[in-house]
């Protein structure tokens, strides 16, 4: 892969995670603005350190991929978590949260893939 496809790639998946997470933030009932902006931050953070360790390791190792995506998924959720309840204004739950959106937009990623 070139690195204007990995750029491609980086971007796509941050913004279906973006828009897969925040759908969850806003069928969970929540509609802080702050919080919505909290989660957008939180996810340019981890998105691309998750999306790019993930293909460094594909390219460089021969490791299975579940040996691979469990660890940079839970840097992911408690990363955001953290941030969540450091800086949310209406995170009750903010792991629980962090773990739901962060499996939706896994997910989803795993259906687009399939399709395509």
């Amino acid at each position: 892969m070139n690195s204007t496809a990995l750029l491609a790639s980086l971007g796509l998946s941050l913004a279906l995670t973006i828009a897969f997470e925040a759908s969850v933030f806003l069928l969970a009932g929540k509609n802080d603005k702050k919080d919505l902006l909290l989660l957008l931050l939180a996810n340019v953070i981890t998105n691309p350190i998750v999306v790019l360790s993930f293909w460094l390791a594909a390219w460089y190792t021969s490791w299975n991929t579940y040996i691979v995506l469990i660890p940079l998924e839970l840097f992911a959720i408690i990363t955001e978590g953290c941030i969540y309840k450091r800086y949310g204004n209406s995170f009750r739950r903010p792991f629980l949260f962090s773990f739901l959106a962060n499996m939706a937009s896994f997910w989803a990623g795993v259906l687009i893939q399939q399709l395509f």
